[in-house]
């Protein structure tokens, strides 16, 4: 990797999604979220720019699901299931790519990951007038 960052091709399980997708830091930027969605999907995630994340093959083979303020967009394929990508609540310029979809990356090895603490999102917290 440069320190420029990197650009790396991810896959869903069955293949019929591929994404390129620019990450700044690399497999670096490894993490996890802690929010209600986050910890029930499970998967670490890495950053990537929004503005350069390509789906290369599958779009239409893409689903949806988003809730509370829609910010957080969360992808699947449809036909195997895996959690492919989503585009951030926290900053929507940036988009998490399950690190799992990556050729020849094992997760595990990248143990103990930090934990982001969507809990507590700023986002939900009131605002002071």
């Amino acid at each position: 990797m440069s320190r420029d960052g990197e650009t790396r091709t991810a896959r869903c399980h069955c293949g019929a999604v591929v994404l390129e997708a620019f990450l700044p830091g690399g497999l670096a930027t490894a993490g996890r979220c802690n929010c209600s969605f986050c910890r029930r999907r499970g998967a670490a995630a890495v950053t990537a720019l929004t503005a350069r994340v390509r789906v290369m093959q599958g779009a239409d083979n893409l689903t949806l699901y988003t809730w509370g303020t829609n910010t957080a967009q969360h992808y699947f394929c449809k036909t195997c299931g895996i959690y492919t990508h989503h585009q951030r609540r926290s900053d929507p310029a940036e988009t998490g790519i399950n690190l799992g979809c990556f050729d020849g990356v094992l997760p595990q090895e990248f143990e103990p990951l930090p934990t982001t603490d969507g809990i507590n999102h700023p986002k939900d917290r009131p605002t002071r007038s």
